[in-house]
């Protein structure tokens, strides 16, 4: 019976492990640096070889980027802050413009002794990715931009009829009171009508996400990410005006945005890859990690950035 009883909680703890949130390796260092916008980032970094600067979205924090800062800290500098607002940085009253953003970012890296990187981006990070890959062209040498739109940019009036993307235009002190207590609920909301496989992100991780999103502040600064969306849109049509030359991957959910990233990036950016995730939706380090990783390390370790796959299998 004793013997019984140790295989059931050792397999049940096995399971509890399996099911457990996901975090970036247990051997990076971590900081926090003063941008001189007004916010502290905090920054986790490890690993050895050409610097990665690895920028995550809405509805998840740094974390979200595990499976890829693993595969890559064998042979890489992967450097991994929080975004303004979210997770363990400041969370200010202003500045969540994407373009004040890369400046926080530029601080990140220079702030750590780094110069030109690589810049892998999903979902809000893509923008906050294209306006540093704008602003400071030559310390960007390759750049990945996963799954989501860029304001402004083509076809962004055709994105906002959507009505997926309600929460655009949910923000405002009304709407911090709503969610108060309820940050789960919302977004719930988000990660269901994005995901092509209902059971991702998983309970561990929906629970881990909207814990850091209930922390004081951190919804009113969460909805300022898509206040900001107006500014982009003005700033990124100026930016427009002179397309990217460094090699860029566009990388889409099949069950998402698909081949649309690439379209979106063929309008800022000259020598675009596309590749599309089999199977996925829209939350590719969760639904389609294995594949995802495949993508953007062939992207960033073939010569001239031309031998990414163009799609990948489920």
């Amino acid at each position: 019976m004793i013997r019984s009883f140790l295989v059931i909680a050792l397999l049940a703890i096995g399971a509890t492990v399996s099911h457990a949130q996901q975090s970036l390796p247990s051997s990076f260092q971590a900081k926090t640096i003063h941008s001189p916008e007004a916010a502290d980032i905090f920054v986790r970094w490890g690993g050895k070889g050409p610097v990665v600067v690895l920028i995550h979205g809405y509805a998840e924090n740094s974390d979200s980027w595990a499976p890829l800062a693993a595969d890559l800290m064998k042979d890489h500098t992967v450097v991994v802050p929080d975004l303004r607002g979210i997770g363990k940085s400041s969370k200010p009253e202003a500045g969540y413009d994407k373009k004040t953003q890369a400046k926080d970012i530029r601080a990140v890296v220079t702030g750590l002794g780094y110069d030109k990187t690589f810049v892998v981006a999903h979902d809000i990070g893509n923008t906050v990715a294209y306006a540093y890959a704008a602003m400071y062209p030559d310390k960007v040498e390759r750049l990945v931009v996963m799954d989501a739109p860029i304001p402004g940019i083509e076809p962004w009036n055709e994105v906002l009829l959507d009505p997926r993307v309600w929460h655009f235009n949910f923000h405002g002190p009304d709407a911090e009171r709503l969610v108060a207590g309820r940050e789960r609920i919302y977004l719930d909301r988000i990660w269901n009508d994005f995901s092509g496989d209902p059971s991702k992100p998983d309970e561990a991780t929906r629970n881990f996400f909207a814990a850091t999103y209930a922390q004081p502040g951190g919804m009113r600064a969460g909805f300022a990410q898509f206040t900001a969306f107006s500014q982009d849109a003005k700033d990124n049509r100026i930016f427009e005006q002179v397309k990217l030359t460094m090699p860029v991957l566009a990388v889409g959910g099949e069950k998402s945005f698909g081949p649309l990233q690439a379209v979106i990036m063929r309008h800022v950016a000259t020598n675009v890859r596309e590749a599309v995730v089999t199977g996925s939706g829209h939350w590719l380090m969760e639904e389609r990690p294995a594949e995802t990783v495949l993508l953007i390390r062939n992207f960033l370790d073939s010569p001239d950035g031309r031998r990414a796959k163009c799609s990948s299998s489920g």
